[in-house]
């Protein structure tokens, strides 16, 4: 069992944050200490929502009590996710220090929540403040084990376009981590990809695409690919049983406006993974 600090955002209702990086990993075995952004209602794409920003004066008295009481020294992997301000990507900074601090073998993942392509009721584009974005890209991105964006994402960290597998090849040969798993890669006849890469050979998974998915999905991903990971497992194999989990997911969840984690949870718990292949053979 592993134990994981996770930084993101937190709602009372539905899936998405540490909402879903907690339960997800939690199932499959694993501690996990979820530091909130944010505190909302549910996510906002819904039209009544509530809640606020947490910031430092909540936020770092948290952290300095962890490390006082020796907590911080036993975590594993350090995860960040939605961090919608500067502020807070500091507080994500200074955490992790402290983590490494401590612990030098700690992992860190970086799932970099700062916008997404357009779906029906959401905007495309950036969907947290520019500054906290560029803060991230300086400050977050090179020291990540693990980055798991989305083809925005991709996009935006790079500044280069990334339309399919070669286009996101070129943009994670450009960002230089260790393993980087793009998410939603434009693939043919209606599917989109998961790319893996970095230092090793390129491989990647194939899925139909669902534009009315729920939110989450991203989170999801992030939170089986670390189970993974966090369980012994080789890159390869956790891609295939993160792409499998959220598939399984999102099945379950047809129709509804949010991810039917909990009800699902026998099913993704326990998937065979998805088929890996070199990426060369998905193009």
């Amino acid at each position: 069992m592993a134990k994981i600090l996770s930084i993101s955002s937190q709602v009372v209702c539905g899936s998405v944050g540490n909402s879903v990086t907690q339960f997800a990993l939690q199932r499959l075995g694993h501690e996990v200490w979820g530091l909130p952004s944010v505190l909302l209602s549910n996510h906002p794409g819904h039209k009544i929502y509530g809640g606020a920003r947490l910031g430092s004066k909540i936020l770092r008295p948290v952290l300095e009590a962890l490390e006082f009481a020796g907590h911080l020294k036993q975590v594993d992997m350090v995860m960040t996710g939605y961090l919608p301000s500067k502020e807070h990507v500091f507080i994500a900074l200074d955490a992790l220090k402290l983590v490494r601090k401590l612990n030098p073998n700690a992992i860190y993942l970086y799932d970099p929540a700062l916008g997404d392509d357009s779906r029906p009721g959401s905007p495309e584009g950036l969907y947290i403040d520019v500054k906290s974005a560029e803060c991230q890209r300086a400050e977050l991105l090179p020291l990540a084990d693990i980055v798991i964006p989305n083809r925005f994402e991709l996009e935006w960290l790079t500044m280069r376009p990334v339309v399919d597998a070669q286009t996101a090849l070129a943009a994670i040969d450009q960002l230089g981590n260790d393993r980087i798993l793009a998410t939603s890669i434009p693939g043919t006849s209606g599917t989109l990809m998961n790319v893996l890469a970095g230092d090793h050979l390129p491989f990647g998974t194939s899925v139909k695409r669902s534009d009315l998915a729920p939110h989450g999905t991203g989170d999801l991903m992030a939170a089986l690919y670390a189970a993974s990971i966090l369980n012994g497992d080789g890159s390869e194999r956790a891609l295939g049983l993160a792409t499998a989990g959220v598939d399984t997911v999102l099945r379950a969840s047809e129709g509804m406006d949010e991810l039917d984690l909990i009800g699902s949870q026998d099913h993704w718990a326990n998937v065979e993974p998805a088929v890996v292949t070199p990426v060369k053979e998905l193009v």
